[in-house]
């Protein structure tokens, strides 16, 4: 509710809706005019990677030590609820303020670019904005637990950081320097992308999201493809049915590092 109040969610939502429709309207090198909800996806990712890796960490990493150096946490805790429902009514409440912000700000974004193209694929965008909450929700119980972890709120937003340019930076430059010292700039350039590379991705979440975006919808490889002639070939195990339940793993394992963190807190 104190999103609500200081306009949060209606910020951050014309935000993700004027980049939407900025990036349909202009996002071709090849021709004017709107772009369909497909390719709009297909440009917009490593946008959304970052912004929305930002806001819900900017979002959860106060979640606990903000209230534990105000002094309300005491007395939070002195209630008749327990340590996991506060920890479980925050990541509600906050997961509740992310998600309303995707679904109006991409939603209101897609229902314009619908309006002025044919052809639209509403069941791709939609996988696209169910993807992209689980996807911000990672990131809020990554931030929840960063949260217990440290004794000063400034100290946290330091490590929301630091978790921000490890996984969006640090650990795609070290994938991508294993995968060329294995296949050669010429393998890369190729598409020869073994099997392995793919599995040894599933450890970074970013790459989780991207591979669920990139297998449903179809434009992203059309684009691919087209500007650099490679043929997108992922192995057989990289499907919905595997991807998404790495989604909920990453999203339950942190909330319950964070529950474990909180149950340790002395306040």
């Amino acid at each position: 509710m104190d999103n609500v109040r200081n306009k949060w969610i209606i910020i951050i939502s014309i935000i993700f809706a004027l980049l939407t429709i900025a990036v349909s309207y202009f996002g071709s090198l090849f021709s004017q005019g709107w772009q369909d909800l497909g390719a709009t996806i297909a440009a917009m990712m490593v946008f959304v990677q970052y912004l929305v890796t930002i806001i819900a960490l900017i979002l959860g990493y106060g979640t606990i030590i903000s209230e534990i150096e105000r002094g309300s946490m005491s007395s939070l805790v002195s209630l008749s609820a327990t340590r996991l429902e506060i920890l479980l009514g925050k990541f509600l409440g906050l997961g509740a303020v992310l998600s309303l912000t995707i679904v109006i700000g991409f939603g209101a974004a897609g229902l314009v670019i619908a309006a002025n193209v044919s052809n639209v694929n509403v069941g791709e965008y939609l996988i696209f904005l169910g993807a992209t909450i689980l996807f911000a929700l990672i990131f809020l119980s990554i931030a929840m637990f960063i949260s217990t972890v440290f004794k000063k709120r400034s100290s946290a937003i330091g490590g929301a950081v630091l978790i921000w340019f490890f996984f969006l930076f640090f650990i795609q430059i070290i994938f991508t320097g294993v995968l060329a010292a294995s296949v050669g700039l010429k393998g890369i350039i190729s598409g020869t992308i073994p099997e392995w590379y793919y599995g040894m991705e599933l450890i970074n979440p970013v790459s989780v999201y991207s591979d669920v975006i990139s297998i449903n919808v179809a434009p992203i490889f059309q684009a691919v493809q087209g500007s650099t002639g490679i043929s997108l070939q992922y192995p057989w195990f990289i499907t919905n049915w595997l991807l998404l339940p790495i989604m909920l793993v990453w999203i339950v394992v942190f909330f319950c590092l964070a529950f474990w963190r909180f149950q340790k807190l002395d306040i």
